[in-house]
């Protein structure tokens, strides 16, 4: 494992604490922030903000996969999304890992592939890289399978999904479309299509199945929830059920359905910085100014969540320190993660350091280590003033 950075304390920044941005100072030390008098470093110039916390991001799927038909080794594609991540100031960073009856890439034998790989990556990794499942309903003969692997690989978000309809609409109304979403699983349309009426046919089992994971879940003390609500009917079940976040709600009315029975509601970055949905559903924006969001995430890309808070912000719709919540304290809360998305002493030592004047993410600290560093920033960490030389040593 890399090395704590030695025990410094940060000052001349700009800080978000307590909601809002002011000059300030903050320690860290063996991983944790403290309010200690330390050895300091000057970061005038610069903001110094929470880590990122990404609850679902796909985009490691092009590091495993950068072909359909090419896969490459897990570790290496673990190692190349933990820098990928760090770079763009994520410091716990939830892999969106399908457990899908398309088999494949998105199966449950490439679902337990990662867990094992994302286990065995945090002994050495610097990004707190963690798992979570996006569960079909539909998959119901590998309800125990699930239930075991979560357990066993310490996963601790799931989101339940409900893809059928959507695909068989597609194979209906949009063959070609239909041809690449096969090829992507590697198979012929007839396979993916023979796929889906299996697990249609199973339709009257799913409510049960539902249910025995939401038990089982409640047990582990897994978060759940669902993914792509359609109506404020779907959210009520799924509320009911115990399966609170209600992540990428594609009406309003879900949103106001979740935000009604106190259950969090989660939206894509992406969808902020382009202005919309890509696939024609609500814009987060809107929710986020009518006070339905708590949570950004990656979705398929990850720049776009430090690129959605400057867009907040530069829009006029939230204050930076509040957009900039979205991407940290808000996905903290969501998750239960109480260590860490804030700062103050005590909490885990996640921090962004950026440039103000360029906007650009220089470091990245995530649990104390120094997991990426670039621009002028490196000269003041590289060549540090005296008394922190003589810290280090």
């Amino acid at each position: 494992m890399t090395a704590f950075l030695p025990p410094l304390r940060l000052v001349g920044a700009d800080l978000l604490m307590d909601g809002r941005i002011e000059r300030a100072a903050i320690g860290l030390a063996e991983g944790q922030l403290r309010d200690d008098r330390l050895p300091e470093l000057d970061l005038t110039g610069y903001l110094v903000l929470p880590g990122i916390i990404d609850l679902h991001g796909d985009g490691f799927e092009r590091q495993v996969f950068p072909r359909p038909t090419a896969p490459f080794p897990m570790a290496a594609a673990l190692q190349a999304t933990d820098r990928e991540a760090a770079a763009h100031g994520v410091t716990t960073a939830f892999l969106a890992q399908s457990w899908s009856w398309e088999g494949g890439h998105r199966g449950p034998d490439q679902a337990e592939a990662l867990m094992a790989a994302v286990l065995d990556h945090r002994e050495t990794g610097l990004t707190d890289l963690r798992v979570q499942i996006r569960a079909e309903t539909h998959l119901v003969e590998e309800t125990a399978r699930l239930i075991a692997a979560v357990e066993r690989f310490r996963v601790g978000y799931v989101v339940f999904n409900d893809h059928l309809g959507e695909g068989l609409a597609m194979q209906r109304h949009q063959p070609a479309r239909f041809a690449q979403w096969a090829a992507k699983a590697a198979l012929d349309p007839a396979a993916l299509a023979h796929r889906m009426e299996t697990a249609r046919a199973r339709a009257r089992e799913v409510p049960r199945a539902l249910c025995q994971m939401a038990e089982a879940f409640d047990r582990l003390g897994v978060v759940y929830g669902s993914h792509d609500d359609p109506d404020a009917e779907t959210r009520e079940f799924y509320s009911m059920i115990g399966a609170r976040v209600s992540e990428f709600p594609t009406r309003r009315r879900a949103a106001q359905a979740a935000r009604a029975a106190g259950d969090p509601v989660v939206m894509g970055a992406p969808n902020v910085v382009r202005g919309g949905s890509q696939a024609g559903n609500i814009a987060a924006e809107e929710l986020i100014r009518e006070g339905l969001c708590d949570a950004l995430v990656s979705d398929y890309h990850i720049p776009a969540l430090a690129m959605a808070a400057w867009a907040l912000a530069d829009r006029g719709h939230l204050t930076f320190a509040r957009a900039w919540g979205l991407i940290s304290s808000g996905p903290a809360r969501v998750l239960r993660l109480a260590d860490r998305g804030r700062i103050a002493p005590g909490l885990r030592a996640d921090l962004v350091v950026i440039c103000r004047e360029t906007r650009r993410i220089e470091a990245t600290i995530a649990g104390g280590r120094l997991s990426y560093l670039s621009g002028r920033l490196a000269g003041r960490f590289l060549s540090p003033p005296p008394a922190l030389r003589l810290a280090a040593e």
